[in-house]
């Protein structure tokens, strides 16, 4: 395989990649903290589960139909401040002070008023939260023209990202800890300050000190704004149209579909596992164990995974890069079935390193891949459209973990598993390990058959790369 050497100009400082990682962090702390804090609209302000459920889906069903609009604004948004970096700044000070508002709730209020109250103002937090990350994901792809420098620019954001699911789990121990609040709501109140206004500021960094993309027949693209989307809705529908016809994208989503899915499915079986199989329902003895499996995860996805996979991708590409993560994860998730012994609790790490691959993997590459193929877009089409592939590929993301919520339920429900009770029966919890192994193991394997022939290596990348400097020479970043 043939490699090449990054250009000087080609490599985005230091201080820019962790700006770039810092909008991260904010964009992967607000659901990592949403996961844990609707534990409280249940369990201690006594809503009905099919209420919170709602609250869960409605909300990000909006939040999902949105995303392509606001790819197609980012992409076609001409100012002086640039086409991203004015909505980063702009959603992340809504989203912020959102999340602050929306669990401001007391246990005093009706049910019915703390329902439609969390309702209303979860529609306004995810609506920022979709003019801060659409616009943000976007410009990750266009900092940097380089094949290997861009998936170098994602592994040090998805480390940083990675910080909110080393953080979150013990956002649940915080709240519900009577020696810091009387109750877990007043927990929640000052917490969703605190993580409201951390989000903040960390998402303003990369308005402000990361640079975006200047093409040279950048005058060509249509000027955009909010009041005119009506009058572009042919523009939008063809920009839908033409990113849904980019195979080799495709192919990405859909393998990002099948590896987010299959995790997000049993995500919350280890906790189970944890409490009904290792400690036999006992939640005090449990106690922390499933927080630290968590974080450990978190942590190993963070020192040992993503330098591995960037490594492997510089070598050997990215395509093989991301199926060999994928079989390594596959490894991990067979492990499991000795991992979780109630002889020895400690064994539960010991499957983490392995499956750790898979997520920690899946981002850093897909999201470079996806860099990739904004190139092929381009050189198809005219057009630098990042914010609509962004778009479009986090909308997949947001499918996955809406269709894995309602499968988890499903297979909770169809093997048994009874929340009334402490003691599971043997068969359910025997069924819930199986489920737990094997149904990432047939995603992943669904995710590494889309891959097989995705055909942008390296040297393709550089090819493209080569043809649009022809045709419309060098792209150049702000200030330079």
């Amino acid at each position: 395989m043939k490699h090449y050497k990054t250009a000087l100009e080609d490599i985005v400082p230091l201080g820019q990649k962790l700006a770039f990682g810092s909008g991260h962090l904010a964009n992967q702390l607000f659901p990592a903290a949403l996961g844990v804090f609707m534990v409280v609209l249940v369990m201690s302000l006594g809503m009905n589960p099919i209420l919170a459920g709602i609250l869960g889906a409605l909300p990000r069903f909006i939040d999902a139909l949105t995303d392509p609009i606001m790819g197609f604004i980012s992409d076609n948004t001409k100012s002086k401040w640039g086409r991203r970096k004015p909505y980063i700044l702009l959603g992340s000070v809504i989203s912020g002070v959102m999340y602050m508002i929306m669990w401001q709730l007391n246990p005093e209020n009706s049910e019915m008023y703390n329902f439609f109250y969390f309702l209303v103002v979860s529609i306004f937090f995810y609506v920022g939260y979709t003019i801060f990350a659409t616009p943000l994901i976007g410009l990750g792809y266009e900092m940097t023209p380089d094949y290997n420098e861009r998936t170098r620019l994602m592994a040090v954001s998805q480390f940083m990202g990675q910080l909110a699911w080393v953080i979150a789990p013990w956002f649940w121990v915080i709240i519900y800890d009577q020696s810091l609040f009387d109750t877990a709501p007043e927990g929640a109140k000052i917490m969703a300050i605190w993580v409201g206004g951390l989000c903040m500021v960390l998402g303003i960094f990369p308005a402000l000190f990361n640079k975006e993309m200047i093409v040279p027949d950048q005058d060509k693209m249509k000027d955009l704004t909010m009041g005119e989307l009506s009058n572009n809705s042919k523009e939008f529908f063809k920009g839908i149209k033409l990113t849904l016809k980019n195979k080799p994208f495709l192919k990405l989503c859909g393998a990002t579909f099948f590896i987010f899915n299959g995790f997000q499915t049993i995500a919350q079986f280890s906790f189970f596992i944890i409490v009904y199989y290792l400690f036999q329902g006992n939640t005090g003895a449990a106690g922390h164990w499933p927080a630290w499996f968590g974080s450990i995860m978190a942590l190993a996805t963070m020192f040992l995974v993503i330098p591995i996979v960037t490594k492997i991708s510089e070598k050997l590409g990215k395509k093989n890069a991301f199926i060999i993560a994928t079989l390594i994860s596959i490894v991990g998730y067979s492990l499991k079935w000795w991992g979780f012994n109630p002889a020895n609790p400690w064994l539960m790490f010991m499957p983490i390193p392995f499956l750790s691959f898979g997520i920690g993997g899946l981002f850093t590459l897909m999201m470079s891949m996806t860099a990739d193929v904004c190139d092929l877009d381009e050189l198809n089409n005219g057009e630098r459209r990042e914010g609509m592939f962004g778009a479009v590929y986090w909308w997949m993301v947001k499918l996955g973990t809406a269709i894995a919520m309602l499968t988890s339920g499903i297979v909770l429900h169809y093997i048994g598993f009874d929340e009334s009770i402490e003691v599971q029966t043997v068969e359910t919890l025997t069924n819930l390990r199986i489920a737990d192994i094997l149904i990432p193991i047939g995603t992943a394997l669904i995710a590494i058959i889309l891959v097989w022939k995705y055909d942008i290596t390296e040297t393709k990348a550089n090819e493209i790369r080569e043809a649009l400097i022809t045709r419309r020479g060098k792209v150049l970043h702000e200030s330079e």
